[in-house]
């Protein structure tokens, strides 16, 4: 399966040796005993050849005893090998890599791990792969189109409102690539914390209404209405880290509803936990994407139709995570992101 290591057969000699050398002492230590046994008048030595069976004996057992050794040696390397090669294989970067140990308990369970580390490793690269093109796409688009629109600005002579209308395009895709920049730097912060800081009670019903106001121009270019059902509730936690979890599903949200569409927000207490509901009435998500929406570069739309890298949502599930909470997605007539924080971190 894999290339062979040039020191495999030195372990198999080794192995063989040391057995080798466990039956050599053994058949000494028996003859010492014999020869002990007739020292003290056990065995009759009246025969003159009474030790040559004695000595045939111990040859023939350190000779069967080292063929045995050597053929035997050769089993339980065999999983330990290929568990080698396997992992050297995965240091070589072959992903696809996997491993079948045979059905011996212990070994069904390494052959478990191993290949579901091997599968792990390959959804990575590939997702790895598909951020960068992706990310490249998207970081290119906009700068094409400042440089361009930048270019007619220049050598063209324009009126008043042409030049407006190119400088607003100019602008957005500015914020565009700002935007951009931001959640990746956002993303490589929440990944390296592991402990949560700066933790106080505020109301997150507040924080909700501010962040919608934030995004009314995109939300008022495709007239999308809103539809609140909340009343005021506090939680304890990172205000700013958990801004940026509804700016990115309220913006996930605006982005993927029709026009005229609808969008809800929905929070209840459930014991000491609350349930923050973000609803809209968009196409859709296929199921295969639901379960990897959350994985960091993960794009289920891969036409570039709309905008975005797969950075934001993997953003939410981490600052979600270091607030000790969960959060879902479920999509039929509406889709529907659902975060569910401890209202108090510390109990």
């Amino acid at each position: 399966m894999f290339k062979q290591r040039p020191n495999r057969w030195i372990v198999s000699f080794l192995i063989a040796l040391f057995v080798f050398v466990v039956l050599a002492l053994t058949a000494f230590i028996t003859v010492i005993f014999i020869t002990a046994l007739v020292y003290f008048g056990v065995f009759d030595t009246s025969s003159y050849h009474y030790s040559i069976p004695f000595i045939i004996f111990g040859i023939a057992s350190v000779v069967i005893g080292s063929l045995v050794s050597g053929f035997v040696s050769r089993i339980p390397r065999r999983p330990v090998v290929e568990v080698v090669d396997g992992m050297q294989a995965l240091a070589q970067g072959h992903y696809d890599t996997r491993i079948h140990l045979g059905k011996i308990p212990i070994s069904h369970e390494v052959e478990t791990n191993f290949n579901h580390l091997a599968e792990e490793l390959e959804n990575t690269e590939l997702l790895r792969t598909d951020f960068v093109n992706n990310f490249s796409h998207e970081f290119k688009t906009p700068i094409v189109s400042i440089k361009g629109f930048a270019k007619i600005i220049r050598d063209h002579d324009l009126s008043k409102q042409q030049q407006n209308e190119y400088l607003d395009i100019i602008i957005d895709e500015s914020e565009r690539l700002a935007d951009m920049a931001t959640n990746v730097l956002n993303l490589s912060k929440v990944e390296k914390q592991t402990i949560l800081t700066n933790i106080n009670k505020y109301n997150v019903s507040e924080q909700i209404r501010n962040v919608v106001i934030l995004l009314e121009k995109k939300w008022e270019q495709k007239n999308i209405h809103f539809d609140f059902s909340f009343t005021d509730h506090y939680i304890e936690g990172n205000e700013e880290l958990l801004k940026q979890v509804w700016i990115n599903l309220l913006d996930n949200s605006i982005k993927f509803a029709p026009d005229d569409g609808h969008i809800s927000i929905l929070m209840k207490e459930i014991e000491n936990n609350l349930e923050i509901s973000i609803s809209n009435d968009g196409e859709k998500i296929k199921q295969e994407d639901q379960k990897r929406i959350f994985e960091k570069f993960y794009q289920g739309d891969t036409s570039h139709a709309s905008k975005g890298t797969g950075i934001g949502l993997s953003i939410v599930s981490q600052v979600v995570r270091l607030h000790k909470g969960s959060v879902s997605v479920t999509s039929d007539s509406l889709t529907t992101f659902k975060v569910l924080l401890p209202i108090v971190q510390f109990i």
